[in-house]
């Protein structure tokens, strides 16, 4: 399956794109059908071949979200833009709690805790085991040794 998207080139902190038109399964940087255009994000100036635009989309051909969105705002496709999916940077919260909202939790923890301590006394215990048989030697080598 065809479909338009973004393919980014230019230099670091200085991003232009290709519009092009790829197969889906292929990386956005790799081999494509056809270029459709370019857009440079800094000065919001797109370059687009309006009428191959229109050939593709008449075929059937799929539009990623961000492509989508540009080709609405420069009036090619008429519809809503859409809501395009932007990762948010996972950022590690410390929640502040009151005193108050501590002693409940503390009292469901108390339920909780001897289980995981059992467990983690059985698995110490295992591993006490494990360390404590050490390998014999045969009588030979504790001779030699002792030479």
């Amino acid at each position: 399956m065809l479909t338009i998207r973004f393919s980014r080139v230019g230099k670091r902190n200085k991003a232009q794109f290709k519009i092009l038109l790829q197969e889906h399964t292929i990386a956005p940087g790799g081999r494509h059908v056809e270029v459709l255009g370019s857009y440079d994000p800094h000065s919001k100036q797109a370059v687009l071949k309006e009428e191959r635009i229109k050939y593709w989309i008449g075929k059937g051909v799929t539009t990623s979200d961000t492509a989508y969105n540009l080709l609405v705002s420069k009036g090619l496709i008429s519809g809503k833009k859409r809501a395009v999916k932007i990762p948010a940077k996972k950022m590690e919260e410390t929640p502040v709690e009151s005193p108050k909202s501590e002693a409940p939790k503390a009292e469901e923890k108390e339920g909780k805790e001897p289980v995981e301590e059992a467990k983690a006394e059985e698995k110490k215990e295992e591993d006490v085991k494990k360390e404590e048989a050490p390998k014999e030697e045969k009588p030979a080598e504790k001779e030699k040794k002792a030479e």
